[in-house]
C-alpha cells in the first residue's frame, strides 16, 4: 500500500508585537497654578460670603423725598436690612430717635441709605445771616407750600393811618430772604415761615412784622 504525501509550504511564524510603552502625562505648571488660584479664590469667596452675612444689620433709609433744610421726622424714614455695606456709613435703625428733628443738609431721595453726613442740627444760614420766624395767615403765603431754598422778597406795607385822617406817604422798603422751613399750625389759619436774611435787615423786619406790615413775595422757587 502506498501512501501519498503532499509537501506544502512550511508554516510561517506570526510577527510578535512590540511591548507598548505608556507615556507619562506631563503636568503643565501653568494649569497647576490656575487650579491653585481657583481654589484660593473659592476660599476667599466663601469667607466674603460669611463676612457679609455676619455684617447684616438694620439701618435707616429714606422713605420719601426730603428737601434740603427740612426737619426730619420718623415718617420720612424706614428700617431696612443691609448685608455688607463696605465703604458706607449708614445710620443704624437703633439711632432713629437721635436723627429725628435734625435738618437735611442735602436733598434726600427715597430708597437711599441715611448717613450722618447728610444731616445737620444747625439752621441753614450763610455767612452774615440770621434766622427769624414770621407767623403769616394762609392768605399771606405766596405759594401753596414754601420749601427750603425758596427766594422771597419782604416788602413793607403802609402804616394804617385811617384813624388820624392822614394819608400814607412812606415808600415801601424791600428785603431779600431765603426760606429755611415752613410749618403749618394745626387747627389755626397760620403758617410759620422761617427765613434767613442779612443781619443788618433783621431789626427792621422784626419791627415791621410786629406791626403786621410785612408782605411776602416769592421771587424764585428752589
Amino acid at each position: 500500500m502506498s501512501v501519498a504525501t503532499r509537501n506544502g509550504p512550511s508554516p510561517v511564524d506570526a510577527p510578535v508585537a512590540p511591548p507598548k510603552v505608556v507615556r507619562q502625562r506631563r503636568v503643565r505648571p501653568g494649569l497647576l497654578g490656575l487650579a491653585v488660584l481657583l481654589i484660593a479664590l473659592g476660599g476667599l469667596g466663601s469667607a466674603f460670603a460669611v463676612t457679609s452675612v455676619r455684617a447684616t444689620g438694620s439701618y435707616l433709609a429714606i422713605a420719601r423725598t426730603v428737601e434740603v433744610g427740612s426737619v426730619l421726622s420718623a415718617s420720612d424714614l424706614v428700617s431696612v436690612q443691609v448685608a455688607g455695606g463696605q465703604g458706607l456709613d449708614p445710620v443704624p435703625a437703633g439711632q432713629l430717635a437721635d436723627v429725628v428733628g435734625m435738618r437735611a443738609a442735602v436733598s434726600l431721595a427715597p430708597g437711599t441709605l441715611l448717613t450722618m453726613a447728610q444731616l445737620t442740627d444747625q439752621p441753614l444760614l450763610g455767612p452774615g445771616q440770621q434766622q427769624i420766624a414770621l407767623g403769616l395767615r394762609a392768605a399771606q403765603v405766596p405759594a401753596p407750600k414754601l420749601r427750603p431754598g425758596d427766594q422771597v422778597l419782604l416788602v413793607s406795607t403802609p402804616r394804617d393811618e385811617s384813624g388820624s385822617g392822614g394819608g400814607s406817604s412812606a415808600s415801601s422798603t424791600r428785603f431779600t430772604a431765603t426760606v429755611t422751613d415752613a410749618v403749618s399750625t394745626e387747627g389755626r389759619d397760620e403758617v410759620v415761615v422761617y427765613l434767613a436774611l442779612a443781619v443788618r435787615d433783621v431789626p427792621a423786619v422784626v419791627a415791621l412784622a410786629a406791626q403786621d406790615r410785612i408782605a411776602v413775595v416769592l421771587t424764585k422757587a428752589a
